[in-house]
């Protein structure tokens, strides 16, 4: 199960979110996905990175929801919510863990990564993301001033690097630096639909 977080240092809403991620880690794949919006409210998060927020506006129109916003949970790209509702969440992991998936298979190798994945049924893109395993901030201004947060899996950088035809499987040795934290591999509907498989290093 794939849960991404969209979140930022400057809302005051989001550690409570932040800590509900880091308390799914051993149970899903998570990533922790902090958009721009918020950075020119008082303080700029050192994690956040405009692609997460286009990211983040392409869920929104999937969904049918005005617009984006902090904390947002979204699990297997077919269901969001408020990133700090627990219950919720363990409601939509329950359910995505009942859907059938394809299988994501990756193994270091002296390059980088080779990424195996099952032969599938359906169409899907291929996504490579790279994370950190962890962060923290000491936040100097804006909503959380004073706090001391801590994040984990933070998503880095995020690239398709194919696709997958149905019936046919998907094998690929890609390029990784050797410091990278955390490598996640998903297969999901082309305009950010629903997740099919993940996998991690």
């Amino acid at each position: 199960v794939l849960v991404e977080l969209f979140t930022s240092e400057g809302c005051s809403s989001c550690p409570p979110a932040d800590h509900l991620l880091e308390s799914l880690d051993p149970q899903a794949i998570v990533l922790s996905e902090h958009v721009d919006y918020w950075d020119g409210l008082g303080w700029r998060d050192p994690f956040s990175d405009h692609a997460n927020t286009r990211r983040q506006e392409a869920y929104a129109r999937g969904f049918g929801i005005e617009g984006p916003y902090t904390p947002q949970m979204v699990i297997d790209g077919a269901a969001e919510f408020v990133g700090n509702d627990t219950r919720r969440a363990m409601d939509e992991m329950a359910r995505a863990r009942s859907r059938e998936k394809i299988g994501v298979h990756l193994a270091r190798t002296a390059a980088g990564v080779q990424v195996r994945i099952d032969p599938a049924a359906r169409a899907a893109d291929v996504w490579l993301a790279l994370a950190d395993d962890s962060g923290t901030s000491q936040v100097a201004a804006g909503e959380n001033k004073g706090r001391r947060l801590h994040h984990v899996a933070i998503l880095r950088s995020l690239r398709k690097i194919g696709a997958v035809k149905p019936g046919a499987g998907f094998d690929l040795n890609v390029h990784v630096p050797p410091d990278t934290g955390r490598v996640i591999v998903f297969l999901q509907d082309g305009g950010l639909g629903k997740v099919y498989g993940v996998g991690t290093l």
